[in-house]
């Protein structure tokens, strides 16, 4: 297998274990206890649980993006090629969706399903941007200061997240259309999807900019380091 097909399965891995996790924590969580809050606390601690482990153990193999909103910030930062925007970015859509599959599997559910969650609005909306703005902030200010402490802070971060956005911070294309296939407590209506995308797009590019010009850029670090 060549290196780029390794680093695309590593994505598609990893996608699929971060939805698996979300939509699994998410019916377990539900059919545990009938408090929204405490589902919702039995969904949040997983994620940014898994998110440590996959980020850990998969960053040294494809980056550990996990995320085309991701993808796309490192590509505009010249910190990934743009030949591998498409391919990353269909690895991930379609191990988000296995993810999805496979928690109804594991949950003896039906394998396809299409939410019926709504989720809309221009609260959401902006909650999905302040979401993905915090998420890419995290990331590049981390791999700036501290490189090591990367998977920590976004597990961290997506943790914090799900309690302070109205959106409960999806912040992840790939996991919302993922999520559009979960009829389940971690579902969203398939129609909701592409503003959630599209608010996801201008989180991350609002982040590239702003941390960009925060921390000097790519090329300004490249001159630090010498």
């Amino acid at each position: 297998m060549s290196d780029l097909g390794r680093r695309l399965a590593a994505e598609a891995l990893g996608t699929a274990m971060l939805v698996g996790t979300v939509v699994g924590s998410g019916i377990m969580a539900d059919r545990l206890t009938d408090d929204t809050a405490l589902a919702l606390l039995g969904n949040t601690l997983p994620t940014g649980a898994i998110l440590v482990v996959l980020i850990t153990i998969l960053g040294p193999l494809s980056g550990a993006h996990f995320n085309p909103a991701v993808t796309l910030a490192f590509a505009l930062r010249r910190d990934a090629p743009w030949r591998e925007v498409g391919p990353y970015i269909a690895a991930q859509v379609a191990g988000g969706i296995a993810g999805s599959l496979l928690a109804h599997a594991m949950f003896e559910l039906p394998l396809w399903q299409l939410s019926q969650t709504v989720r809309t609005g221009p609260a959401q909306w902006l909650a999905e941007v302040v979401a993905t703005f915090g998420l890419v902030a995290t990331i590049f200010a981390g791999v700036r200061h501290r490189p090591d402490a990367v998977p920590m802070l976004v597990g961290l971060y997506i943790t914090a997240a799900y309690w302070f956005t109205a959106s409960t911070s999806f912040a992840n294309p790939a996991v919302a259309i993922a999520r559009g296939f979960s009829d389940t407590f971690a579902g969203i209506r398939p129609a909701d999807v592409p503003p959630f995308i599209l608010a996801q797009v201008a989180g991350a590019l609002l982040a590239t900019l702003f941390i960009g010009w925060l921390l000097g850029g790519p090329r300004d670090e490249a001159r630090q380091a010498d």
